[in-house]
C-alpha cells in the first residue's frame, strides 16, 4: 500500500531573509566560463555558446539570509510504501530531502541536518543535500528556494502520485515533477516534463542534482570510459587561472582513480561521456557494495560527479553548507539533458520533453564494485538490468496520467504562471494548472499593464517582467514605467535605450542606482545613497565603485554605513587602499563571517594575504577564511 501524507519537518535553519530589491543586471555565472572553447568539438562548443542567461531576471537575488540557526518548520509531503519512504519539501524548490530504504534502515541520500543558504545559485541562495531539480540555465535554478505548487493525482496503478509544478520564470517553461511509488516497488519514480507553451524556441536545461554521503571507500559507478573534466589547474594545465574543459580517461586521472570521490585534492567536475548502447544510470556504493542508484529513460543522457575535494577550501565549504558536519560530507552525482552542465539544448516552440527517473538502493558484490573499471561498470549494469529493462514500460504507464487534473491541492506555489497566461493566452496541460486564485498582490500589481498602465507608488519596485517589454513601451508614462522599461531594454541589449529610460525616471533612487551600475559613474550612486541611506545592498555597490574611483569618497560613504559583514569587508579594502594595513589587520582579527561568500571566490583569504604583505609579515590564512577551491 502506498500512502501520501502531509507532515511537518523541523530543522535548525537560517532565515532566508528578504530579496535584494536591486535588479540583477548581470548573471552570476562567471564560475562556469570555459577558457578553451576553441579546442572543443563543434557541437559541444555550439551548445555552450547557445542560450546563456544575461541575468536571472525577472527574479530578484536572494542574498538576505544569515547564519543564525533556529528551529523552523518546513511543510513536507511524504510518499511511502512497505519498502521506501520519500520526503519532499514543496516550499524550497520541491527538494527530495530524504529517501529511506526501510528494510535496511538506510538513508540513501545525504540528508543535511540543517537549512543553511549560501551563495552558489543563480539568485545567490542555495542549500546542500537531497535531490535538487535544476531547470532553466547553467547553475542552481532560480526556484531552488521558492515554493512550488503541489497536488495529489491518482496514479496509473491506483496509488497516489505527488505532483509538483511551477513556471520557470527565466525561460517561461512549465516544469512538472510526478513522484510515483507503486505499492510493490523498491524504487521511487519521478516523471519529469518540460512544457514550452510559447511560439518560440527556448534554450532548455535540466540537471537532477543528487547529494550522497561519502567515505574513504565510496566509489561512483557509471557506464562511461571517458569524462569531460571541468576545473581549475591540473597536471596538464598547472598554471591555469580559469576553468578548462578537458576530455580525460576513466578511471585513471592524475595518478588516482577518479571514481573514488575522497581521493581528489581539489574541487572538480567530471561529465561522463555516455557509452554507445548503454542505458543511462549512475550509482554510489560503499566498501560493501551497498548504496544508491539513479537511472532514467533515454532522454536524460548526461551524468556527472562533483567533489569538493579534500583540501582546506573544500573542507571549509562542506562545513559552511552543513554547520556541525558529521562524517566525511557528501559528493554529488547528477543527471542531465546534455553531456555537460555548460550546454543548453533547443526546445522547439509548443513542444514538451519528458523522461522518467528511478531512485533507489543498489547492492553489488563488493568484489565487482571495487574491481578494475570495465568489470565494475559492466557487472553493475548486469545487476541493474531488471530495473533498466522495465523503465520504458514504467514511463509509458506514467504518461497515461501526466495530463490528469490534480485531485487535491496540497501546496500553493507562485501566481506568476497565472499572470503569464493572462498576458499570453498560452495553452498548458490540464495537469499543471495555474489558477487565477494563486495570484497574490505581487502578481496582481502587474495586471493593469495589460490595459496600458502601471500605477506608480512609493513602494519598492519589483523584479521587472522583462518579457513584458512591448507592453512597457506602450504604457502611460510615469517613473515606475520608465524604471521597468529601462531594465527591460537593458536585458534585451539596448544599453543606450536603458540609460535614456532611467534618465526619464527623474531623481529616483532605483533608476539612479541602475545608471551608476551601467555607467560606472559614482555620482549616480552617491545621489541614490542620499535618497536610500539605509539600504545595505545599495551601499555595498556604491562603496565598491567608489574604491575604484576615489578612496576618499569611499570613506565618506563608509562613515555612515551600518555594521554588516559586507560593509566590514569593504572597510578592510578601504584601509588597505588608504595605506592603513594595521586597521585592516585589526578588522580581520576581530573575525568576519561573510554569509554571502561566493562559490569560487576567496575574498577573506585574499585580503588576509594582502594585509600581511603590506605589513611585511607572513601569518598563514586562518582556516575559517579559506574558501579557495582551486588548490590543495
Amino acid at each position: 500500500m502506498t500512502i501520501l501524507s502531509a507532515q511537518d519537518l523541523v530543522l535548525p535553519a537560517a532565515s532566508l531573509g528578504a530579496e535584494n530589491p536591486l535588479p540583477p543586471l548581470r548573471s552570476q555565472q562567471e564560475l562556469h566560463q570555459v577558457q578553451n572553447l576553441a579546442e572543443l568539438p563543434a557541437e559541444l562548443r555550439e551548445n555552450i555558446q547557445y542560450g546563456r542567461l544575461h541575468s536571472p531576471l525577472p527574479t530578484l537575488n536572494q542574498d538576505g539570509y544569515d547564519r543564525e540557526l533556529v528551529d523552523r518548520t518546513f511543510p513536507a509531503l511524504v510518499l511511502e510504501n512497505d519498502h521506501v519512504r520519500a520526503t519532499v519539501l514543496p516550499g524550497v524548490g520541491g527538494r527530495l530531502y530524504s529517501l529511506v530504504h526501510k528494510a535496511s534502515g538506510e538513508e540513501l541520500l545525504y540528508r543535511n541536518p540543517v537549512f543553511q543558504p549560501a551563495n552558489l545559485a543563480l539568485r545567490n541562495a542555495w542549500w546542500a543535500g537531497g535531490v535538487e531539480w535544476n531547470v532553466g540555465s547553467t547553475g542552481h535554478w532560480t526556484g531552488t528556494c521558492e515554493p512550488l505548487h503541489a497536488a495529489r493525482v491518482e496514479g496509473p496503478d491506483g496509488t497516489p502520485v505527488l505532483r509538483l509544478w511551477e513556471l520557470e520564470r527565466t525561460r517561461n517553461l512549465v516544469t512538472q515533477l510526478d513522484f510515483w511509488l507503486p505499492a510493490d516497488s523498491e524504487f521511487l519514480y519521478v516523471g519529469i516534463r518540460l512544457q514550452n507553451p510559447s511560439d518560440a524556441e527556448v534554450p532548455a536545461y535540466w540537471w537532477s542534482n543528487i547529494a550522497v554521503e561519502q567515505s574513504a571507500d565510496t566509489r561512483v559507478l557509471v557506464p562511461a570510459d571517458q569524462a569531460w573534466r571541468f576545473g581549475y589547474a591540473s597536471a596538464d594545465r598547472p598554471d591555469a587561472t580559469g576553468r578548462w574543459l578537458d576530455l580525460v580517461g576513466v578511471p585513471e586521472f592524475e595518478g588516482i582513480d577518479l571514481t573514488y570521490p575522497m581521493r581528489h585534492p581539489r574541487a572538480v567536475d567530471f561529465f561522463f561521456e555516455p557509452l554507445a548502447g548503454e542505458r543511462p544510470w549512475i550509482a554510489s556504493v560503499d566498501a560493501d557494495g551497498h548504496g544508491f542508484v539513479q537511472a532514467s529513460t533515454e532522454r536524460l543522457q548526461g551524468r556527472k560527479l562533483f567533489v569538493w575535494g579534500e583540501g582546506t577550501g573544500g573542507q571549509r565549504w562542506q562545513e559552511w553548507l552543513s554547520p556541525g558536519l558529521q562524517g566525511h560530507g557528501y559528493a554529488e552525482i547528477q543527471a542531465g539533458l546534455a553531456r555537460t552542465q555548460l550546454e543548453h539544448l533547443k526546445l522547439p516552440a509548443a513542444t514538451s520533453w519528458h523522461w522518467l527517473e528511478a531512485y533507489g538502493r543498489l547492492s553489488v558484490d563488493p568484489g565487482v564494485a571495487h574491481s578494475e573499471w570495465e568489470a565494475a561498470r559492466t557487472g553493475t549494469s548486469e545487476v541493474l538490468r531488471p530495473l533498466l529493462d522495465q523503465l520504458g514500460d514504467r514511463e509509458r504507464e506514467w504518461l497515461t496520467i501526466a495530463d490528469a487534473a490534480p485531485a487535491e491541492r496540497l501546496a500553493v506555489g507562485s501566481g506568476w504562471g497565472a499572470l503569464e497566461l493572462a498576458r499570453t493566452g498560452w495553452t498548458v496541460s490540464a495537469g499543471t494548472p495555474f489558477a487565477e486564485d494563486t495570484m497574490a498582490s505581487r502578481e496582481r500589481a502587474w495586471l493593469p499593464l495589460l490595459d496600458g498602465r502601471l500605477p506608480a507608488s512609493d513602494a519598492v519596485p519589483d523584479g521587472t517582467l522583462v518579457s513584458w517589454k512591448e507592453l512597457l513601451e506602450k504604457a502611460e508614462d510615469n517613473w515606475l514605467v520608465w524604471y521597468h522599461l529601462g531594465v527591460a531594454r537593458h536585458y534585451s541589449g539596448d544599453v543606450e535605450g536603458a540609460i535614456d529610460a532611467w534618465l526619464q525616471a527623474g531623481d529616483n533612487p532605483w533608476a539612479l542606482r541602475n545608471l551608476g551600475f551601467v555607467t560606472g559613474e559614482l555620482s549616480y550612486y552617491e545621489r541614490a545613497v542620499g535618497l536610500l541611506p539605509d539600504l545595505v545592498e545599495l551601499l555595498v555597490e556604491a562603496v565598491a565603485v567608489a574604491l575604484a574611483v576615489d578612496v576618499n569618497r569611499a570613506g565618506r560613504l563608509l562613515d555612515k554605513a551600518p555594521d554588516d559583514p559586507r560593509i566590514r569587508l569593504l572597510r578592510i579594502r578601504h584601509a588597505l587602499q588608504s595605506g592603513d594595513p594595521q586597521t585592516a589587520r585589526d578588522l580581520l582579527a576581530d573575525g568576519i563571517q561573510l554569509p554571502t561568500v561566493r562559490e569560487g571566490a576567496n575574498p577573506l583569504a585574499d585580503l588576509w594575504v594582502e594585509t600581511e604583505e603590506a605589513l611585511g609579515t607572513n601569518r598563514p590564512v586562518p582556516s575559517q577564511y579559506q574558501f579557495g577551491m582551486g588548490g590543495s
